[in-house]
């Protein structure tokens, strides 16, 4: 269960958070929504936040280790960001490292510390709240650690939303002041454990801000609460 924050900024936090899916629509009518999004003030440093319904959890009839210390699948490293000028192929990148995790080669602060370096490093457009809340939580990691889980991802395809391509045909200086980019990706996540290398699977789609600077390899800038088509 969610815990309510006890900090005097909770309340504040929260109702940003409450806006956050009607800025989202914004970002798809103009990109003047996608810069109000990326500008809002205030954002505090993110909180623990509990996984979204769609986050991979531990089966329960996944076994306990049979004592073999063979692993049924090569440990996964931890997730680097590419160097590109294509926010589509940044966005593709960045889907597959938010849908992977790998409980038995790091530890969950590890993962959250990897994905945050994907984010820009322009403090006032990088929203690393909006990546944690995509990566399982500690609870839950320890749980998932017991036995063993880890997920990979396959990126079918990423686009523009037909929004977003719309507003940059009609206002093509729009996107020059901070160069990012709305990217929607589709692809699948594989889970596995031990005991059950199969696992199951499950289609994904995510919709991603991307900052993709002329003079700089692009960044991650956030996840979209809602995915554009």
């Amino acid at each position: 269960m969610a815990q309510h924050s006890t900090h005097p900024g909770g309340a504040s936090r929260v109702r940003r958070r409450a806006l956050l899916g009607t800025v989202a629509l914004a970002v798809l009518v103009s990109l003047a929504g996608l810069a109000a999004y990326l500008t809002r003030d205030g954002r505090g440093p993110s909180e623990a936040l509990a996984p979204p319904p769609s986050s991979p959890t531990v089966s329960s009839s996944a076994p306990s280790a049979s004592g073999s210390s063979t692993p049924y699948t090569r440990p996964r490293a931890l997730p680097v960001p590419p160097k590109t000028h294509d926010p589509i192929a940044y966005g593709k990148a960045a889907a597959a490292a938010l849908w992977s995790y790998d409980t038995r080669a790091y530890a969950h602060p590890e993962l959250r510390k990897a994905l945050r370096g994907w984010l820009t490093t322009e403090a006032k457009y990088a929203d690393p709240a909006s990546v944690d809340k995509v990566v399982p939580s500690a609870v839950l990691w320890k749980e998932m650690a017991a036995n063993g889980q880890f997920a990979t991802a396959k990126v079918y395809e990423g686009h523009f939303p037909n929004a977003f391509t719309r507003a940059l045909q009609e206002d093509p200086g729009a996107i020059t002041q901070a160069y990012v980019y709305a990217v929607t990706v589709s692809g699948k996540q594989s889970i596995a454990w031990k005991g059950s290398p199969d696992g199951g699977a499950e289609s994904r789609a995510t919709t991603l801000a991307v900052q993709c600077r002329p003079d700089h390899p692009c960044a991650l800038v956030g996840v979209m609460p809602s995915v554009a088509p």
